[in-house]
C-alpha cells in the first residue's frame, strides 16, 4: 500500500486525525530526547535570559560541534518549542512557561526525570508484558521489589527522580489543596508523602492543619531538608515502611496522593483497610492521583503512568477509574464515597468517611 492509499484509506476526519497522531507518536522518542537534550544543555534558559540569539551565540554558550548543534536545533524547531526567525531563534511561549526557569515547578525537572529513569526502561515492555513482572527492575541493584526501595542505593538518581515527581505535583496539585474538605482536617496523615511537596503546598494553604509524612527513610531524608525545616512544627515525618508497619494513629484524616495506583487492588485494599482502622469515626480518607477514563480508553498521563508501573516500577497497578477506588472504600467499609473529577493532567479525588 503506497502513502496515497494510506491517506485514502484514512480520509474521515476521525482517520486523519489517528494518522497524525501515529506519525507523530512513531518520531516522538527521538524528539522528546531532543527537547531533553535541549534542556540539559541550557539552551531554553539561555534564550529566555537573552531574549534571543543566533546560532553562533547559542553555539558559544553550549560548547557543542556545529553540526551537531544545528540537528539538534533542527529537532525541536519542529515540535514549535523554538522558533528560528530570520536566522535568529528564541523560545516559544509554550517553552517560556514551561521549560525556560529552574524553579520548582519546572517542566525542565520533569523531563529529565522521564528521561532517565522512566524512557529507558520501556524497551523493556515486552518482556515484562509477557513475564507479568518488571523486568526492567534489573537494572537497579537490588533485591527489593519496587524502583522506590532500590532507587535508595543511588542518592543521586533518587534526588533526579523525586525532583521530577515533585516538579509534576507542583503543576497539578494546587486544585487539591483548594478543595473545601481539607478545612476542617486537623491532623492529615499523608502515606507514601515522597519529599513532602503535597503536604508543604497543604501546610501552606492551611497553616492551623498538622501533618505527618509516612515513607521510606532515605524519602523522608529529603523530605527533613525540603519541608519539614520551612513548616517545622506543623508537618512532621514518621519513618517507615506502610506496608509492613501500621499507621501511626491520632490523625483524622488519611491522603494517599499519588500512591496507590502502583499498586494491586488486593494491594490497595489492605492499605485502605490500615487507614480505616487508624483514624477515628468521622475520619476521611482521601485518594488523589490519575484516573483513566471509566471505559478505559482515554487518558494520556495515566497510559503513560499504567505502563511505566509495570515495566519498571513495581510490576502492577495502573492509573485506576475512579469507580475502581469507590468500591474497594465501600468494601473497607467507608460511607460518603463519592469521587471529584476533571482535576488537572486527568487527576480525580475520591473520598470517603469513616462511619
Amino acid at each position: 500500500m503506497n502513502a496515497s492509499e494510506i491517506h485514502l484509506k484514512n480520509a474521515s476526519p476521525e482517520g486523519d486525525s489517528v494518522l497524525d497522531r501515529f506519525h507523530f507518536l512513531v518520531n516522538a522518542p527521538a524528539l522528546f530526547n531532543a527537547v531533553a537534550t535541549a534542556v540539559e544543555l541550557g539552551i531554553f534558559s539561555h534564550l529566555s535570559a537573552q531574549g534571543s540569539a543566533t546560532f553562533e551565540q547559542i553555539r558559544e554558550h553550549v560548547s557543542i560541534p556545529p553540526h551537531q548543534l544545528r540537528v539538534l536545533m533542527q529537532a525541536v524547531c519542529t515540535t514549535g518549542l523554538l522558533v528560528r526567525r530570520d536566522g535568529v531563534y528564541e523560545n516559544s511561549a509554550v517553552a517560556e512557561d514551561l521549560l525556560a526557569s529552574d524553579d520548582d515547578d519546572s517542566w525542565s525537572h520533569i523531563l529529565l526525570g522521564w528521561k532517565e529513569v522512566y524512557y529507558p526502561a520501556f524497551s523493556r515492555m515486552t518482556s515484562a508484558m509477557r513475564s507479568g513482572t518488571n523486568t526492567a527492575l534489573s537494572d537497579y541493584p537490588g533485591d527489593e521489589p519496587t524502583l522506590y526501595q532500590r532507587l535508595s542505593r543511588n542518592p543521586d538518581l533518587e534526588s533526579v527522580f523525586h525532583r521530577a515527581m515533585s516538579a509534576f505535583t507542583l503543576r497539578s496539585v494546587d486544585e487539591l489543596v483548594e478543595r473545601p474538605e481539607f478545612s476542617s482536617v486537623r491532623h492529615l496523615l499523608d502515606i507514601g508523602g515522597g519529599d513532602g511537596t503535597t503536604s508543604g503546598k497543604l501546610s501552606a494553604r492551611h497553616p492551623e492543619m498538622k501533618i505527618t509524612v509516612f515513607d521510606i527513610p532515605s524519602v523522608s531524608e529529603l523530605a527533613r531538608d525540603k519541608t519539614v525545616s520551612r513548616f517545622e512544627g506543623r508537618v512532621e515525618l514518621h519513618p517507615g515502611d506502610f506496608f509492613q508497619d501500621e499507621f501511626p494513629r491520632g490523625a483524622d484524616s488519611v491522603l494517599f496522593s499519588h500512591v496507590l495506583e502502583i499498586f494491586s487492588a488486593e494491594q490497595i485494599l489492605g492499605q485502605l483497610k490500615k487507614a480505616y482502622d487508624a483514624l477515628p469515626s468521622g475520619g476521611k480518607v482521601f485518594i488523589y492521583g490519575y484516573n483513566v477514563s471509566d471505559d478505559e480508553t482515554r487518558g494520556i498521563f495515566s497510559a503513560r503512568l499504567g505502563l511505566y508501573f509495570n515495566v519498571l516500577a513495581s510490576g502492577q497497578g495502573m492509573a485506576y477509574p475512579a469507580k475502581d477506588y469507590e468500591t474497594w472504600l465501600s468494601q473497607v467499609g467507608f460511607d460518603e464515597v463519592h469521587t471529584v473529577s476533571g482535576l488537572p493532567y486527568e487527576h480525580g479525588l475520591s473520598m470517603g468517611r469513616k462511619p
